[in-house]
Parts: structure tokens; C-alpha cells; sequence
């Protein structure tokens, strides 16, 4: 039946209303979230078991969505200059990206053209092979790095975010959020974080955790048994060890076999990290390449720009192999010959002159 002219529109149905209240929290969580506001969002995620189904719809589409907000094409000589530098600050009146989606994806919910079947959790599952590598972007915004054979499942709920590395090595670049902590399990071992960088890798017998930034918590996961061992069983079983606090620069080794022991733990030089890292994101590789094609290729992966001030520079010839997003380290190796003299009074520009 048509609504008369003049008749109030008709009111939304309880899933309609659900879902745009959804996409307005997540909205609101990726702009500003206070501790008011996260208690608030737990309060209303759990109020009702519709509201954590819509909140991991909307992420789960956000998720399968994320691809296209990285797709660069790759048929173009020159790349988009917009593309190279930063996010640009909106204007008044701008939706962020992900606020727009969040609004969009809600109203598709609303409307019934989203196909996504309901449920409490969004799992979805990261593997490469033997030699490869991938980068991705998770729905809130955390980077998963995978090294070569690496299996991973990422589950995400309203509450909280859990991966699971069921073999190989991963680092994981995680967005603060203190009310939905990020934890990664792998072999029994949980490592806790709420807005960090850290490695992860399975050994043969053995979890090893390196962080890069910030600090994570290390310990045994809780798996609760099917059936209560007997009162004998568990005065033998010896308890398990408290959390490891591990800050940046420090790595923990966690025997997954044998009698429950407290991680080894050790302070590493800075060096040592890259080096352990060494396999992340593809290097930059020269052999005898002149200094000018050297820069000219930094320059096209970092906002801080290598400027050659002495045209004698252009064709000094330069071998080795570099992290695109390493362009400090690499000037500061040049200049420790005394050849090159750096200027860094421009916060965007490294000046490399001759040195007299």
C-alpha cells in the first residue's frame, strides 16, 4: 500500500535501526573513542545479541572491502604524485573514508543487498607460500605481515581481536584500542597487546616474540579442558607462569614442549632486530646503480624526499640492498664515509652535498 501524501514516512524496522546504530559506532570508534565511549559500545553489544551481529557484518564487509582502498595500478610509467604523499586533512563537511563506508555498508544492510550470514564472529584466513610475503590491512587499521609458508586466521569480534598463527611468522602492527584488546595465540602461547609492533615466529618445540615498539605480555593460553583432571593430576600438574612483560628491542623464547617454563628472555641490539625482520616487504636492490636512480627510488616510496645538491653525486655508483622505508639509515651510510655531507634542516628534505 502507498503512504498518502502528506503521511509521515514509515518508521525503521528493529534491524534497520541496528544496523545504522552499527555503522554509527564504528564510525565514532574510528574517529574519536573515549573510555566512556568504549564502556558505552561494550554496554550496547551486549545489550542485545543483533547489535555484535551487525557490528561483525559491517567489519567482516569492511574487511573484504580493505583490498580496494590498496589497489594501485601498476600499467602507469609514472606513478600519481597523490598517492605518494600524505592524507590530505578534510574540510569540514568530509566524512572520513571509514566513516562513509560504515555509514554505506549499514544502509546496505538495511536494504538486504549485503549476502553475509549472520554471526557473532569474523574470521577470515592469510597464507603464503614457500618465498612469499603479504601485507595486509585488517579492518581496524592493524597490519599483519606474513612471512614465506605462514598460515594465519584473524577473528575479530566486538570485544575483542584474536589471530591465531598456525605456522610460520607474522609481525603485527596493531591499532591502539584499549577496550578490544588484539592477542595472537600460537601453540599455546598468547601474546597480548593494545596498541604495539611485534614478531611472532613458530620454532620447532618453541614460540620465539620479538618487539619492535611499545609491549606486550607473554603467556600460556587458557584452554579449558573437556573434563576436570583428578585432584592427584593437579597437584602434580605444575602451575603455569605469569605474564612476561616484553618491552621494544627485547625477544622471548617460550618452549611449547616438555614441563611449563618461563620464557627466556633477551635484550638485542637495535641492528639485530632489522636484521631478524630483514625478510618484511620487498628491499630495494642496487649493484653499481648511480646515486640519482638510487634516490629517485626512495624518493617514490617515502614523503621524506633525498635531494642531490652536487651534480658530481648523480653517478656515484651504489651496491646493496635496502628497505624502501629505511631512507634515514641509508643516507646516514653514506655519510659515514666522510664523503657526503648531509643537511636535515628541511624536515622533508635530506640535502646531500660533497663533502670539501
Amino acid at each position: 500500500m502507498n503512504a498518502h501524501p502528506g503521511s509521515p514516512p514509515p518508521r525503521p524496522s528493529d534491524d534497520e535501526s541496528i544496523a545504522a546504530s552499527a555503522g554509527a559506532w564504528l564510525a565514532q570508534r574510528d574517529d574519536t573513542f573515549s573510555a566512556a565511549d568504549s564502556a558505552a559500545f561494550e554496554r550496547w553489544c551486549a545489550a542485545d545479541p543483533r547489535h555484535a551481529d551487525a557490528v561483525c557484518r559491517l567489519e567482516r564487509a569492511w574487511a573484504t572491502l580493505q583490498p580496494l582502498r590498496n589497489f594501485r595500478p601498476t600499467a602507469q610509467r609514472h606513478p600519481d604524485r597523490d598517492l605518494l604523499s600524505g592524507p590530505a586533512r578534510p574540510s569540514r563537511g568530509v566524512i572520513f573514508p571509514l566513516r562513509a563506508f560504515a555509514l554505506a555498508a549499514a544502509l546496505m544492510l538495511t536494504l538486504g543487498f549485503w549476502a553475509v550470514r549472520t554471526t557473532s564472529t569474523s574470521t577470515l584466513r592469510y597464507t603464503t607460500t614457500a618465498g612469499g610475503y603479504e601485507r595486509v590491512i585488517l579492518a581496524d587499521h592493524s597490519v599483519l605481515e606474513l612471512n614465506g609458508d605462514t598460515a594465519a586466521e584473524v577473528t575479530y569480534t566486538a570485544v575483542e581481536r584474536r589471530v591465531r598463527l598456525m605456522h610460520g611468522e607474522a609481525h603485527f602492527t596493531v591499532a591502539k584500542n584499549p577496550a578490544r584488546p588484539f592477542q595472537v595465540e600460537a601453540q599455546g602461547i598468547a601474546v597480548r597487546a593494545v596498541g604495539t609492533a611485534f614478531n611472532v615466529r613458530l620454532g620447532a618445540g618453541e614460540v620465539e616474540v620479538l618487539v619492535t615498539e611499545g609491549k606486550v605480555a607473554v603467556s600460556p593460553t587458557e584452554t579449558p579442558s573437556l573434563a576436570s583432571p583428578p585432584a592427584r593430576a593437579r597437584a602434580e600438574t605444575p602451575p603455569n607462569p605469569g605474564p612476561t612483560l616484553l618491552i621494544a628491542n627485547e625477544r622471548a623464547v617460550v618452549a611449547t614442549k616438555g614441563p611449563v617454563t618461563p620464557p627466556r628472555v633477551e635484550r638485542i641490539a637495535p641492528e639485530a632486530v632489522r636484521t631478524a625482520l630483514i625478510w618484511q616487504g620487498p628491499s630495494l636492490v642496487f649493484a653499481a646503480t648511480p646515486l640519482a636512480e638510487v634516490a629517485a627510488q626512495f624518493n617514490r616510496r617515502n614523503p621524506i624526499q633525498i635531494v642531490l645538491a652536487d651534480p658530481a653525486l648523480a653517478t656515484l655508483p651504489i651496491g646493496g640492498s635496502f628497505r624502501p622505508e629505511h631512507v634515514e639509515a641509508f643516507v646516514q651510510l653514506l655519510e659515514s664515509g666522510n664523503e657526503i655531507l648531509v643537511d636535515r634542516s628541511d624536515a622533508t628534505r635530506l640535502v646531500l652535498r660533497a663533502a670539501k
